[in-house]
């Protein structure tokens, strides 16, 4: 199986990293600390370094359907003001990469933001002559109802500066539809709600042709959290609703044939969950 490109059924789901590292995740799982992890074999050494260092990735992933391109999450964007140092006014080449892949950003029909957070927006926009205009200007941007309406509402400064430049160019644009999370994209796509890191959150279900795949969102954000499924992010709104997500979903599809996809897990990003006694892993 190739480490960017997975089959399921019809579809293909293909994978294009804005970036890719190990070290800095300990911010947001800061209950994985490094003597913990290298008790989890089967993290390494994709997962984690010799160290005990989590690795982590920030990547879209292009869902092609037999009448449809949708990119999920769009990452954190170039040129954006973020208090985040390394995230801070990025020049990397996605859009290039994205074309390199075989999906030029006027060939896509969805953006789908499993929720609204900085680095799952970002190149929703683009800044063309001093503003921020859609990077996919022939799509209909997928937003989750409940997701926009809280943040639109929030009032703190980072999240204002986010909506202002990622989303609500694009709102203003009319070409955001607002759903709902259980709405179904296509034959082949629909989502799932997981909610819990963020109020209106969703994961993708891929379905076709009796093959199954689950894009994770940010219900999970590294796969030691199948170790320990009681690990919540900092960043989650309701760590408990997180918690008891996870669990559902772990039990819901593990030993089965359904890819789980990550989307912050470092290359090889996808595996199957597995039981592992009364906790879970990733085989990969």
């Amino acid at each position: 199986m190739n480490q960017g490109q997975w089959r399921i059924g019809e579809v293909t789901v293909t994978r294009v990293v804005e970036i890719e590292a190990t070290g800095g995740m300990t911010f947001i799982l800061p209950q994985a600390k490094r003597d913990i992890l290298k008790e989890i074999p089967w993290l390494y050494p994709h997962f984690a370094d010799e160290n005990g260092r989590m690795r982590g990735s920030i990547h879209a992933l292009i869902i092609e359907t037999p009448d449809r391109r949708i990119v999920v999450d769009t990452c954190i964007g170039n040129d954006k003001e973020r208090g985040n140092p390394p995230w801070n006014q990025l020049q990397t080449t996605f859009l290039e990469d994205l074309t390199a892949a075989g999906y030029p950003r006027d060939s896509i029909d969805n953006v789908l933001c499993t929720h609204l957070h900085v680095d799952h927006v970002g190149w929703n926009t683009m800044l063309v002559d001093g503003k921020w205009q859609p990077t996919f200007p022939k799509a209909r941007y997928l937003m989750g109802r409940a997701e926009f309406e809280h943040w639109r509402g929030f009032e703190e400064a980072a999240t204002q500066q986010v909506m202002s430049d990622s989303v609500l160019p694009v709102f203003d644009a009319g070409l955001v539809d607002l759903v709902e999370t259980d709405h179904k994209i296509c034959d082949q796509v629909s989502l799932i709600p997981t909610v819990g890191h963020s109020p209106g959150h969703v994961s993708v279900l891929i379905q076709s042709q009796g093959e199954e795949a689950l894009i994770t969102g940010d219900f999970i954000h590294h796969p030691c959290q199948m170790a320990h499924p009681e690990w919540s992010a900092s960043v989650d709104s309701d760590p408990e609703q997180a918690r008891r997500t996870r669990n559902e979903v772990f039990a819901r599809y593990a030993d089965t044939p359904t890819l789980i996809i990550g989307t912050h897990f470092h290359t090889p990003t996808a595996g199957h969950l597995k039981r592992d006694g009364d906790v879970y892993r990733l085989d990969v």
